[in-house]
C-alpha cells in the first residue's frame, strides 16, 4: 500500500475475544468448539419465557485481568444492559452487553512497527454475550441457524481512532492475541472465531483533525485479512476522493480470494439500540480487595519479562524477544534456568534444535517434548565436552524425546560420548592426513584456515566421538612439526 501524499488514514478497531471459560456468560451451557449444531443450548440460551440468567464469575475475572494488563481503569460499579436489535440467530431479540458502564475504561497497549514504538489508546473493554450463527451455504433454498454460540462470553476491546496504518492495526491485533493467550483470557484462535476484528476506516486531508466518513469492515478473522482489507479500503477510498466523489458510510465485508472488500449495507445514521439495564441481572461491584486478588494471580506480563531477560548475561535482544513471545516458551526457559545456570545455551537449544523438532512434528499439544530436567542434563553433557553439539541435537535429543530416559545413560548406550584418548584421536588424525596430502602441504605453506577442514574430517570418521578441542590441539602439534 503506497502512502497517499494527500490523505491520512485513521483507523479504530473493535476486537472481540471469546473468554476461556467452560460455560456461557449467563448459563451453564458448554462452549467447546466443534460440537454438532444446536447441541450446546438450554432453555436460557434459547430464551424460553420465564428463564433467568446468572452472571459467570470467571468471565468477570478474566475481563478484569485483561483490563489490568491493558493499563485500564477498572469500573467499581457494573451492570448489564439490553441491546435491542433483530437477527435471526439472536434468540432473545436483544443482546446482553455493557453500555454506559464498561468494566474497563481507557488504557493503552504498546506496539512496535517499522516507524517506531508508541502507545495505542483504548476507549474501553466491555463484557457481552455472542449471538448464534446463520449458515447460508448448507442448502440452495434454505438458511440454517446454529445457536451453540448464543450466549458465549466475549470481551470487546474498542480502540480510539488513533491507528494510522494497516501495519499498526495488524501489530495491535498481534499484541492483543499474544496478551490474551499469555494471560489465559482466551485461546486467541482466529480461525475458530475466538478472536475476530472489525475495522473502522476513514480518510482525512493531511494536516486536518476532523475525521472523514467511516467505513466499517466486519468480521476479519486473520491478521493478514485485517491488513489486506485496510490496504484495499485505503486505496479504494483514496481513488474516490481524488475523482471528486464522496464516500458512503457503509458496512463492508472482506473477500479473501481477491483481497478486496464489498458492500453489505449502507448506514445512513447511527443505530438506536434502545439500551436499558437488564432487569433480570443484578449489578455487581469490583472491590479493591477483589482487584488485589486478581492482580496477585496474574503472571508476569510479556513486556516485564522481556525487560528482565534483557538483563541476563549472554542473552541477545533476539533471544529475549523470542523467549517472551508466549508463556509456554517463557515458562520452559525459566524452569530449565533454575536447574542449569547456562541461559545462553538454554536459549540456543529452545530456539534451535527443540523448535526445529516441534516444527517438524506439529501437534495440538503446546507443551515442550522434553522436560527442563532432561534438557539440563543434555546441556551439561555438551558444555562439559562429553557429547558433541551436532551429535547431541541430531541423535541424542530425538532419543530423549521418544524415551524420556536420562541423557547420560542414553549417550553411553548409543556410544555417543566424546573421547579424549590421545591414541585413538591420533589414529583418526593420521587417517585424515594420509588421505589429504595436498591439503597438508597447503597448510604448511601458510593456509592455516584448513585446520577446520581437518577437524571436520576427524569428526566424520569418528562419528562425532572425537573431542574437537583436543583434535585441534593434536592436529596443530603434528602439522607444525
Amino acid at each position: 500500500m503506497n502512502e497517499s501524499p494527500v490523505y491520512e488514514v485513521v483507523i479504530g478497531l473493535e476486537i472481540h475475544a471469546q473468554l476461556a471459560t467452560k460455560s456461557k456468560l449467563f448459563c451453564g451451557d458448554s462452549i467447546s468448539f466443534g460440537a454438532s449444531p444446536n447441541s450446546q443450548v438450554s432453555a436460557i440460551s434459547l430464551a424460553h419465557p420465564g428463564t433467568l440468567p446468572k452472571t459467570n464469575r470467571q468471565a468477570v475475572a478474566l475481563a478484569v485481568q485483561l483490563g489490568l494488563a491493558c493499563n485500564c481503569e477498572i469500573e467499581e460499579e457494573n451492570y448489564f444492559a439490553r441491546k435491542n436489535y433483530f437477527y435471526p440467530d439472536l434468540p432473545k431479540g436483544y443482546q446482553i452487553s455493557q453500555h454506559t458502564s464498561p468494566i474497563c475504561k481507557g488504557g493503552y497497549l504498546t506496539i512496535t512497527t517499522s516507524t517506531g514504538t508508541r502507545n495505542i489508546q483504548l476507549n474501553r473493554i466491555h463484557l457481552e454475550e455472542d449471538a448464534g450463527k446463520s449458515l447460508h451455504d448448507q442448502d440452495p433454498r434454505r438458511s440454517f441457524i446454529d445457536l451453540n454460540r448464543a450466549g458465549t462470553p466475549l470481551v470487546e476491546i474498542v480502540t480510539e481512532p488513533t491507528i494510522y496504518s494497516a501495519e499498526e492495526a495488524a501489530q495491535l491485533v498481534t499484541e492483543i492475541r499474544k496478551l490474551v493467550r499469555w494471560l489465559g483470557v482466551s485461546d486467541g484462535n482466529m480461525e475458530e472465531g475466538s478472536l475476530r476484528c472489525d475495522a473502522n476506516i476513514s480518510l482525512r486531508p493531511k494536516g486536518t483533525t476532523q475525521l472523514g466518513t467511516k467505513v466499517e469492515v466486519k468480521n476479519l478473522n486473520s491478521i493478514r485479512h485485517l491488513k489486506k482489507a485496510i490496504e484495499h479500503e485505503v486505496s479504494r477510498m483514496t481513488t474516490l476522493l481524488l475523482q471528486g466523489q464522496s464516500i458512503q458510510q457503509q458496512t463492508r465485508s472482506f473477500d479473501a480470494t481477491t483481497d478486496t472488500t464489498f458492500s453489505l449495507r449502507n448506514k445512513e445514521a447511527a443505530n438506536d439500540y434502545r439500551y436499558f439495564p437488564d432487569p433480570d441481572l443484578a449489578p455487581f461491584t469490583i472491590t479493591k480487595a477483589y482487584l488485589a486478588q486478581v492482580r496477585a494471580n496474574m503472571p508476569e506480563l510479556p513486556q516485564q519479562l522481556l525487560e528482565r531477560l534483557l538483563q541476563i548475561d549472554g542473552l541477545t535482544p533476539y533471544d529475549a524477544r523470542q523467549l517472551s513471545e508466549d508463556i509456554t516458551t517463557a515458562g520452559f526457559f525459566e524452569a530449565t534456568a533454575k536447574i542449569c545456570h547456562q541461559p545462553k545455551s538454554i536459549a540456543n537449544w529452545i530456539l534451535g534444535p527443540i523448535k526445529q523438532w516441534m516444527n517438524e512434528h506439529p501437534t495440538d499439544d503446546v507443551s515442550f517434548p522434553i522436560s527442563p530436567d532432561e534438557l539440563a542434563v543434555l546441556i551439561e553433557l555438551v558444555e562439559t565436552g562429553q557429547v558433541n553439539f551436532s551429535v547431541a541435537s541430531g541423535k541424542l535429543l530425538p532419543a530423549i524425546i521418544s524415551t524420556h530416559r536420562n541423557a547420560r545413560q542414553l549417550a553411553v548406550e548409543m556410544n555417543l560420548l566424546q573421547t579424549n584418548e590421545a591414541d585413538e584421536l591420533t589414529s583418526w588424525i593420521e587417517q585424515v592426513l594420509q588421505r589429504m596430502p595436498e591439503k597438508v602441504l597447503e597448510y604448511k605453506k601458510g593456509k592455516k584456515g584448513l585446520i577446520g577442514l581437518f577437524v571436520g574430517e576427524v569428526k566424520k570418521i569418528s562419528a562425532g566421538k572425537a573431542n574437537p578441542q583436543e583434535v585441534t590441539r593434536l592436529l596443530e602439534e603434528q602439522l607444525n612439526q
